[in-house]
């Protein structure tokens, strides 16, 4: 996949403006990037994503340009692409260079390098430890740089550097004891630990290094003043944290214990379930393992789940939701995230529709834990405290005052649980980050792989239960979606 990203690249590139005009007479923005965790990576299933790629095109829409994106190999391809003119700028997790060819923006994070290695390896003190040991990085990284430093100044060190790989795939093959240990940044082991909970940040290798964009040599200079204005305007104006809140606010939420149990049941509990999410997903359009994710955290994928409150089975309903939803037995896993599957698509669709995604989704998933009115009026008061109420990063802390008497006893919704509605949804965000990186898109229409047929789950015994003829019957007449989005019972 990256091979050919590279070879697409260069024929985009050599089709390109001249990146030494002057910005207001340019049509587009090049950027150039690489595949990573905390840069750029596409995922067939919602497109092209990443802190990185992000931060970039709002740069370009700031100018009023279209961006066009780049995707070169590695940290040494981008620098040498860079100094050929084939961008204007690399926006890949770039540290300031010795070149004086190839200026700095104003620093927008910080970040260094992490030795990663298996849990049952013993633990590393210095580098002189490192002697002897198999390294492994991607090759042309900066982490391979730091690594051949090391070498230089006399360490035994192997080093295998890899052009097949990013630093994720490293992270598993560590992970797998495949690898004896791999050199990544912090950002990418965060993320990474996540998927492979295995692994342990064995050692800090030199200093945070501030993480910048690189200009192409013979960038009007104006380009650079500009974009180190649109940065400092992006911190100053909370722009800046809301967007590393999207990518890494919710990565440190789980113990290792956490991630080692999810990872176990997808492997041995979700596969029985996989094609319910993916008709759940033909259904409404929502991601499959968006949807899986949350089964998980309302469930663990127990069909047989209950609360004390009264919500019930896999996608943990009220009795008067699933009524609404036409659904006859909560406690069958068909019925539970088909109509799970639909209750979140309808609060979704509630929202107002200028608030745009991933908030939109983020927000409905937290009415689905505490309900639309306590969420309305969260977003009330949000208004009335001078935040917004229409991003998920500042909802998040105004939520939880929902269970403060000095707040809720000013709405009419009164008091609420939304702090657990946030933990619900962050732990959601890392869930769906996880099953991401292990399971595939589900495409149905590009025939690239198709749903399994529905194998028939035995009817449960339950309270719900009606003849098991009743089981598939169609499914009555909705009322209107104001009458049940507005209900939801108290978080478990």
């Amino acid at each position: 996949m990256r091979f050919l990203l590279f070879i697409l690249s260069i024929f985009v590139a050599s089709c390109g403006e001249n990146i030494e005009q002057p910005i207001a007479k340019a049509n587009e923005l090049v950027i150039l990037t690489r595949v990573g965790a905390s840069t750029y990576s596409e995922d067939t299933g919602d497109g092209a994503s990443g802190f990185d790629y992000d931060l970039a095109r709002r740069l370009a829409d700031e100018l009023g340009l279209k961006s066009r994106i780049v995707v070169a190999a590695s940290d040494a391809d981008i620098l040498h692409r860079l100094k050929n003119g084939e961008a204007h700028l690399a926006a890949a997790w770039q540290t300031p260079v010795d070149d004086p060819q190839l200026r700095s923006s104003t620093p927008y994070f910080e970040s260094h390098n992490v030795l990663v290695t298996h849990e049952a390896s013993l633990p590393l003190a210095s580098i002189a430890q490192l002697a002897n040991k198999v390294v492994h990085v991607v090759a042309g990284s900066r982490q391979e740089m730091a690594l051949r430093e090391i070498q230089r100044k006399g360490s035994s060190l192997i080093i295998v550097a890899s052009e097949q790989h990013n630093e994720l795939d490293l992270l598993e093959g560590v992970a797998a004891q495949r690898y004896e240990a791999a050199l990544v940044n912090d950002a990418q082991f965060d993320i990474g630990s996540n998927y492979y909970p295995d692994l342990q940040n064995a050692l800090v290798i030199g200093p945070a290094r501030p993480i910048v964009w690189l200009f192409a040599p013979g960038v009007d200079p104006a380009l650079v003043t500009k974009a180190n204005a649109f940065l400092d305007k992006f911190q100053q104006s909370g722009e800046m944290d809301r967007l590393k809140d999207r990518y890494f606010g919710h990565v440190e939420r789980l113990t290792q214990a956490d991630s080692v149990r999810f990872i176990e049941r997808m492997r041995s509990v979700l596969p029985q379930y996989r094609a319910l999410f993916y008709a759940a997903q033909v259904n409404t359009g929502i991601d499959w393992r968006l949807l899986a994710a949350l089964a998980y955290q309302e469930s663990q994928w127990e069909p047989r789940a209950t609360s004390p409150t009264g919500v019930r089975g896999m996608m943990m309903l009220t009795a008067e939701t699933a009524d609404t939803l036409g659904i006859s037995n909560r406690l069958d896993a068909t019925q539970s995230v088909e109509a799970g599957a639909q209750y979140v698509s309808d609060l979704r669709d509630a929202l107002p529709a200028i608030i745009g995604d991933p908030d939109r989704l983020w927000l409905a998933l937290a009415a689905y834990n505490v309900g639309m009115g306590h969420l309305n009026a969260a977003r009330y008061l949000a208004t009335t405290l001078g935040t917004d109420p229409d991003s998920w990063y500042a909802m998040k802390k105004v939520l939880p005052l929902l269970a403060q008497p000095q707040y809720y006893r000013r709405l009419k919704s009164g008091k609420g649980r939304g702090g657990e509605a946030v933990i619900m949804v962050e732990n959601i965000r890392v869930y769906n980050d996880i099953l991401k990186r292990h399971e595939r898109p589900y495409r149905p229409l590009a025939g690239i792989q198709t749903a399994p047929e529905l194998s028939p789950y035995p009817l449960l015994p339950s309270a719900d239960n009606d003849p098991p003829s009743s089981r598939h019957k169609p499914r009555a007449a909705k009322p209107s979606k104001k009458a049940h989005l507005a209900r939801r019972s108290p978080a478990k």
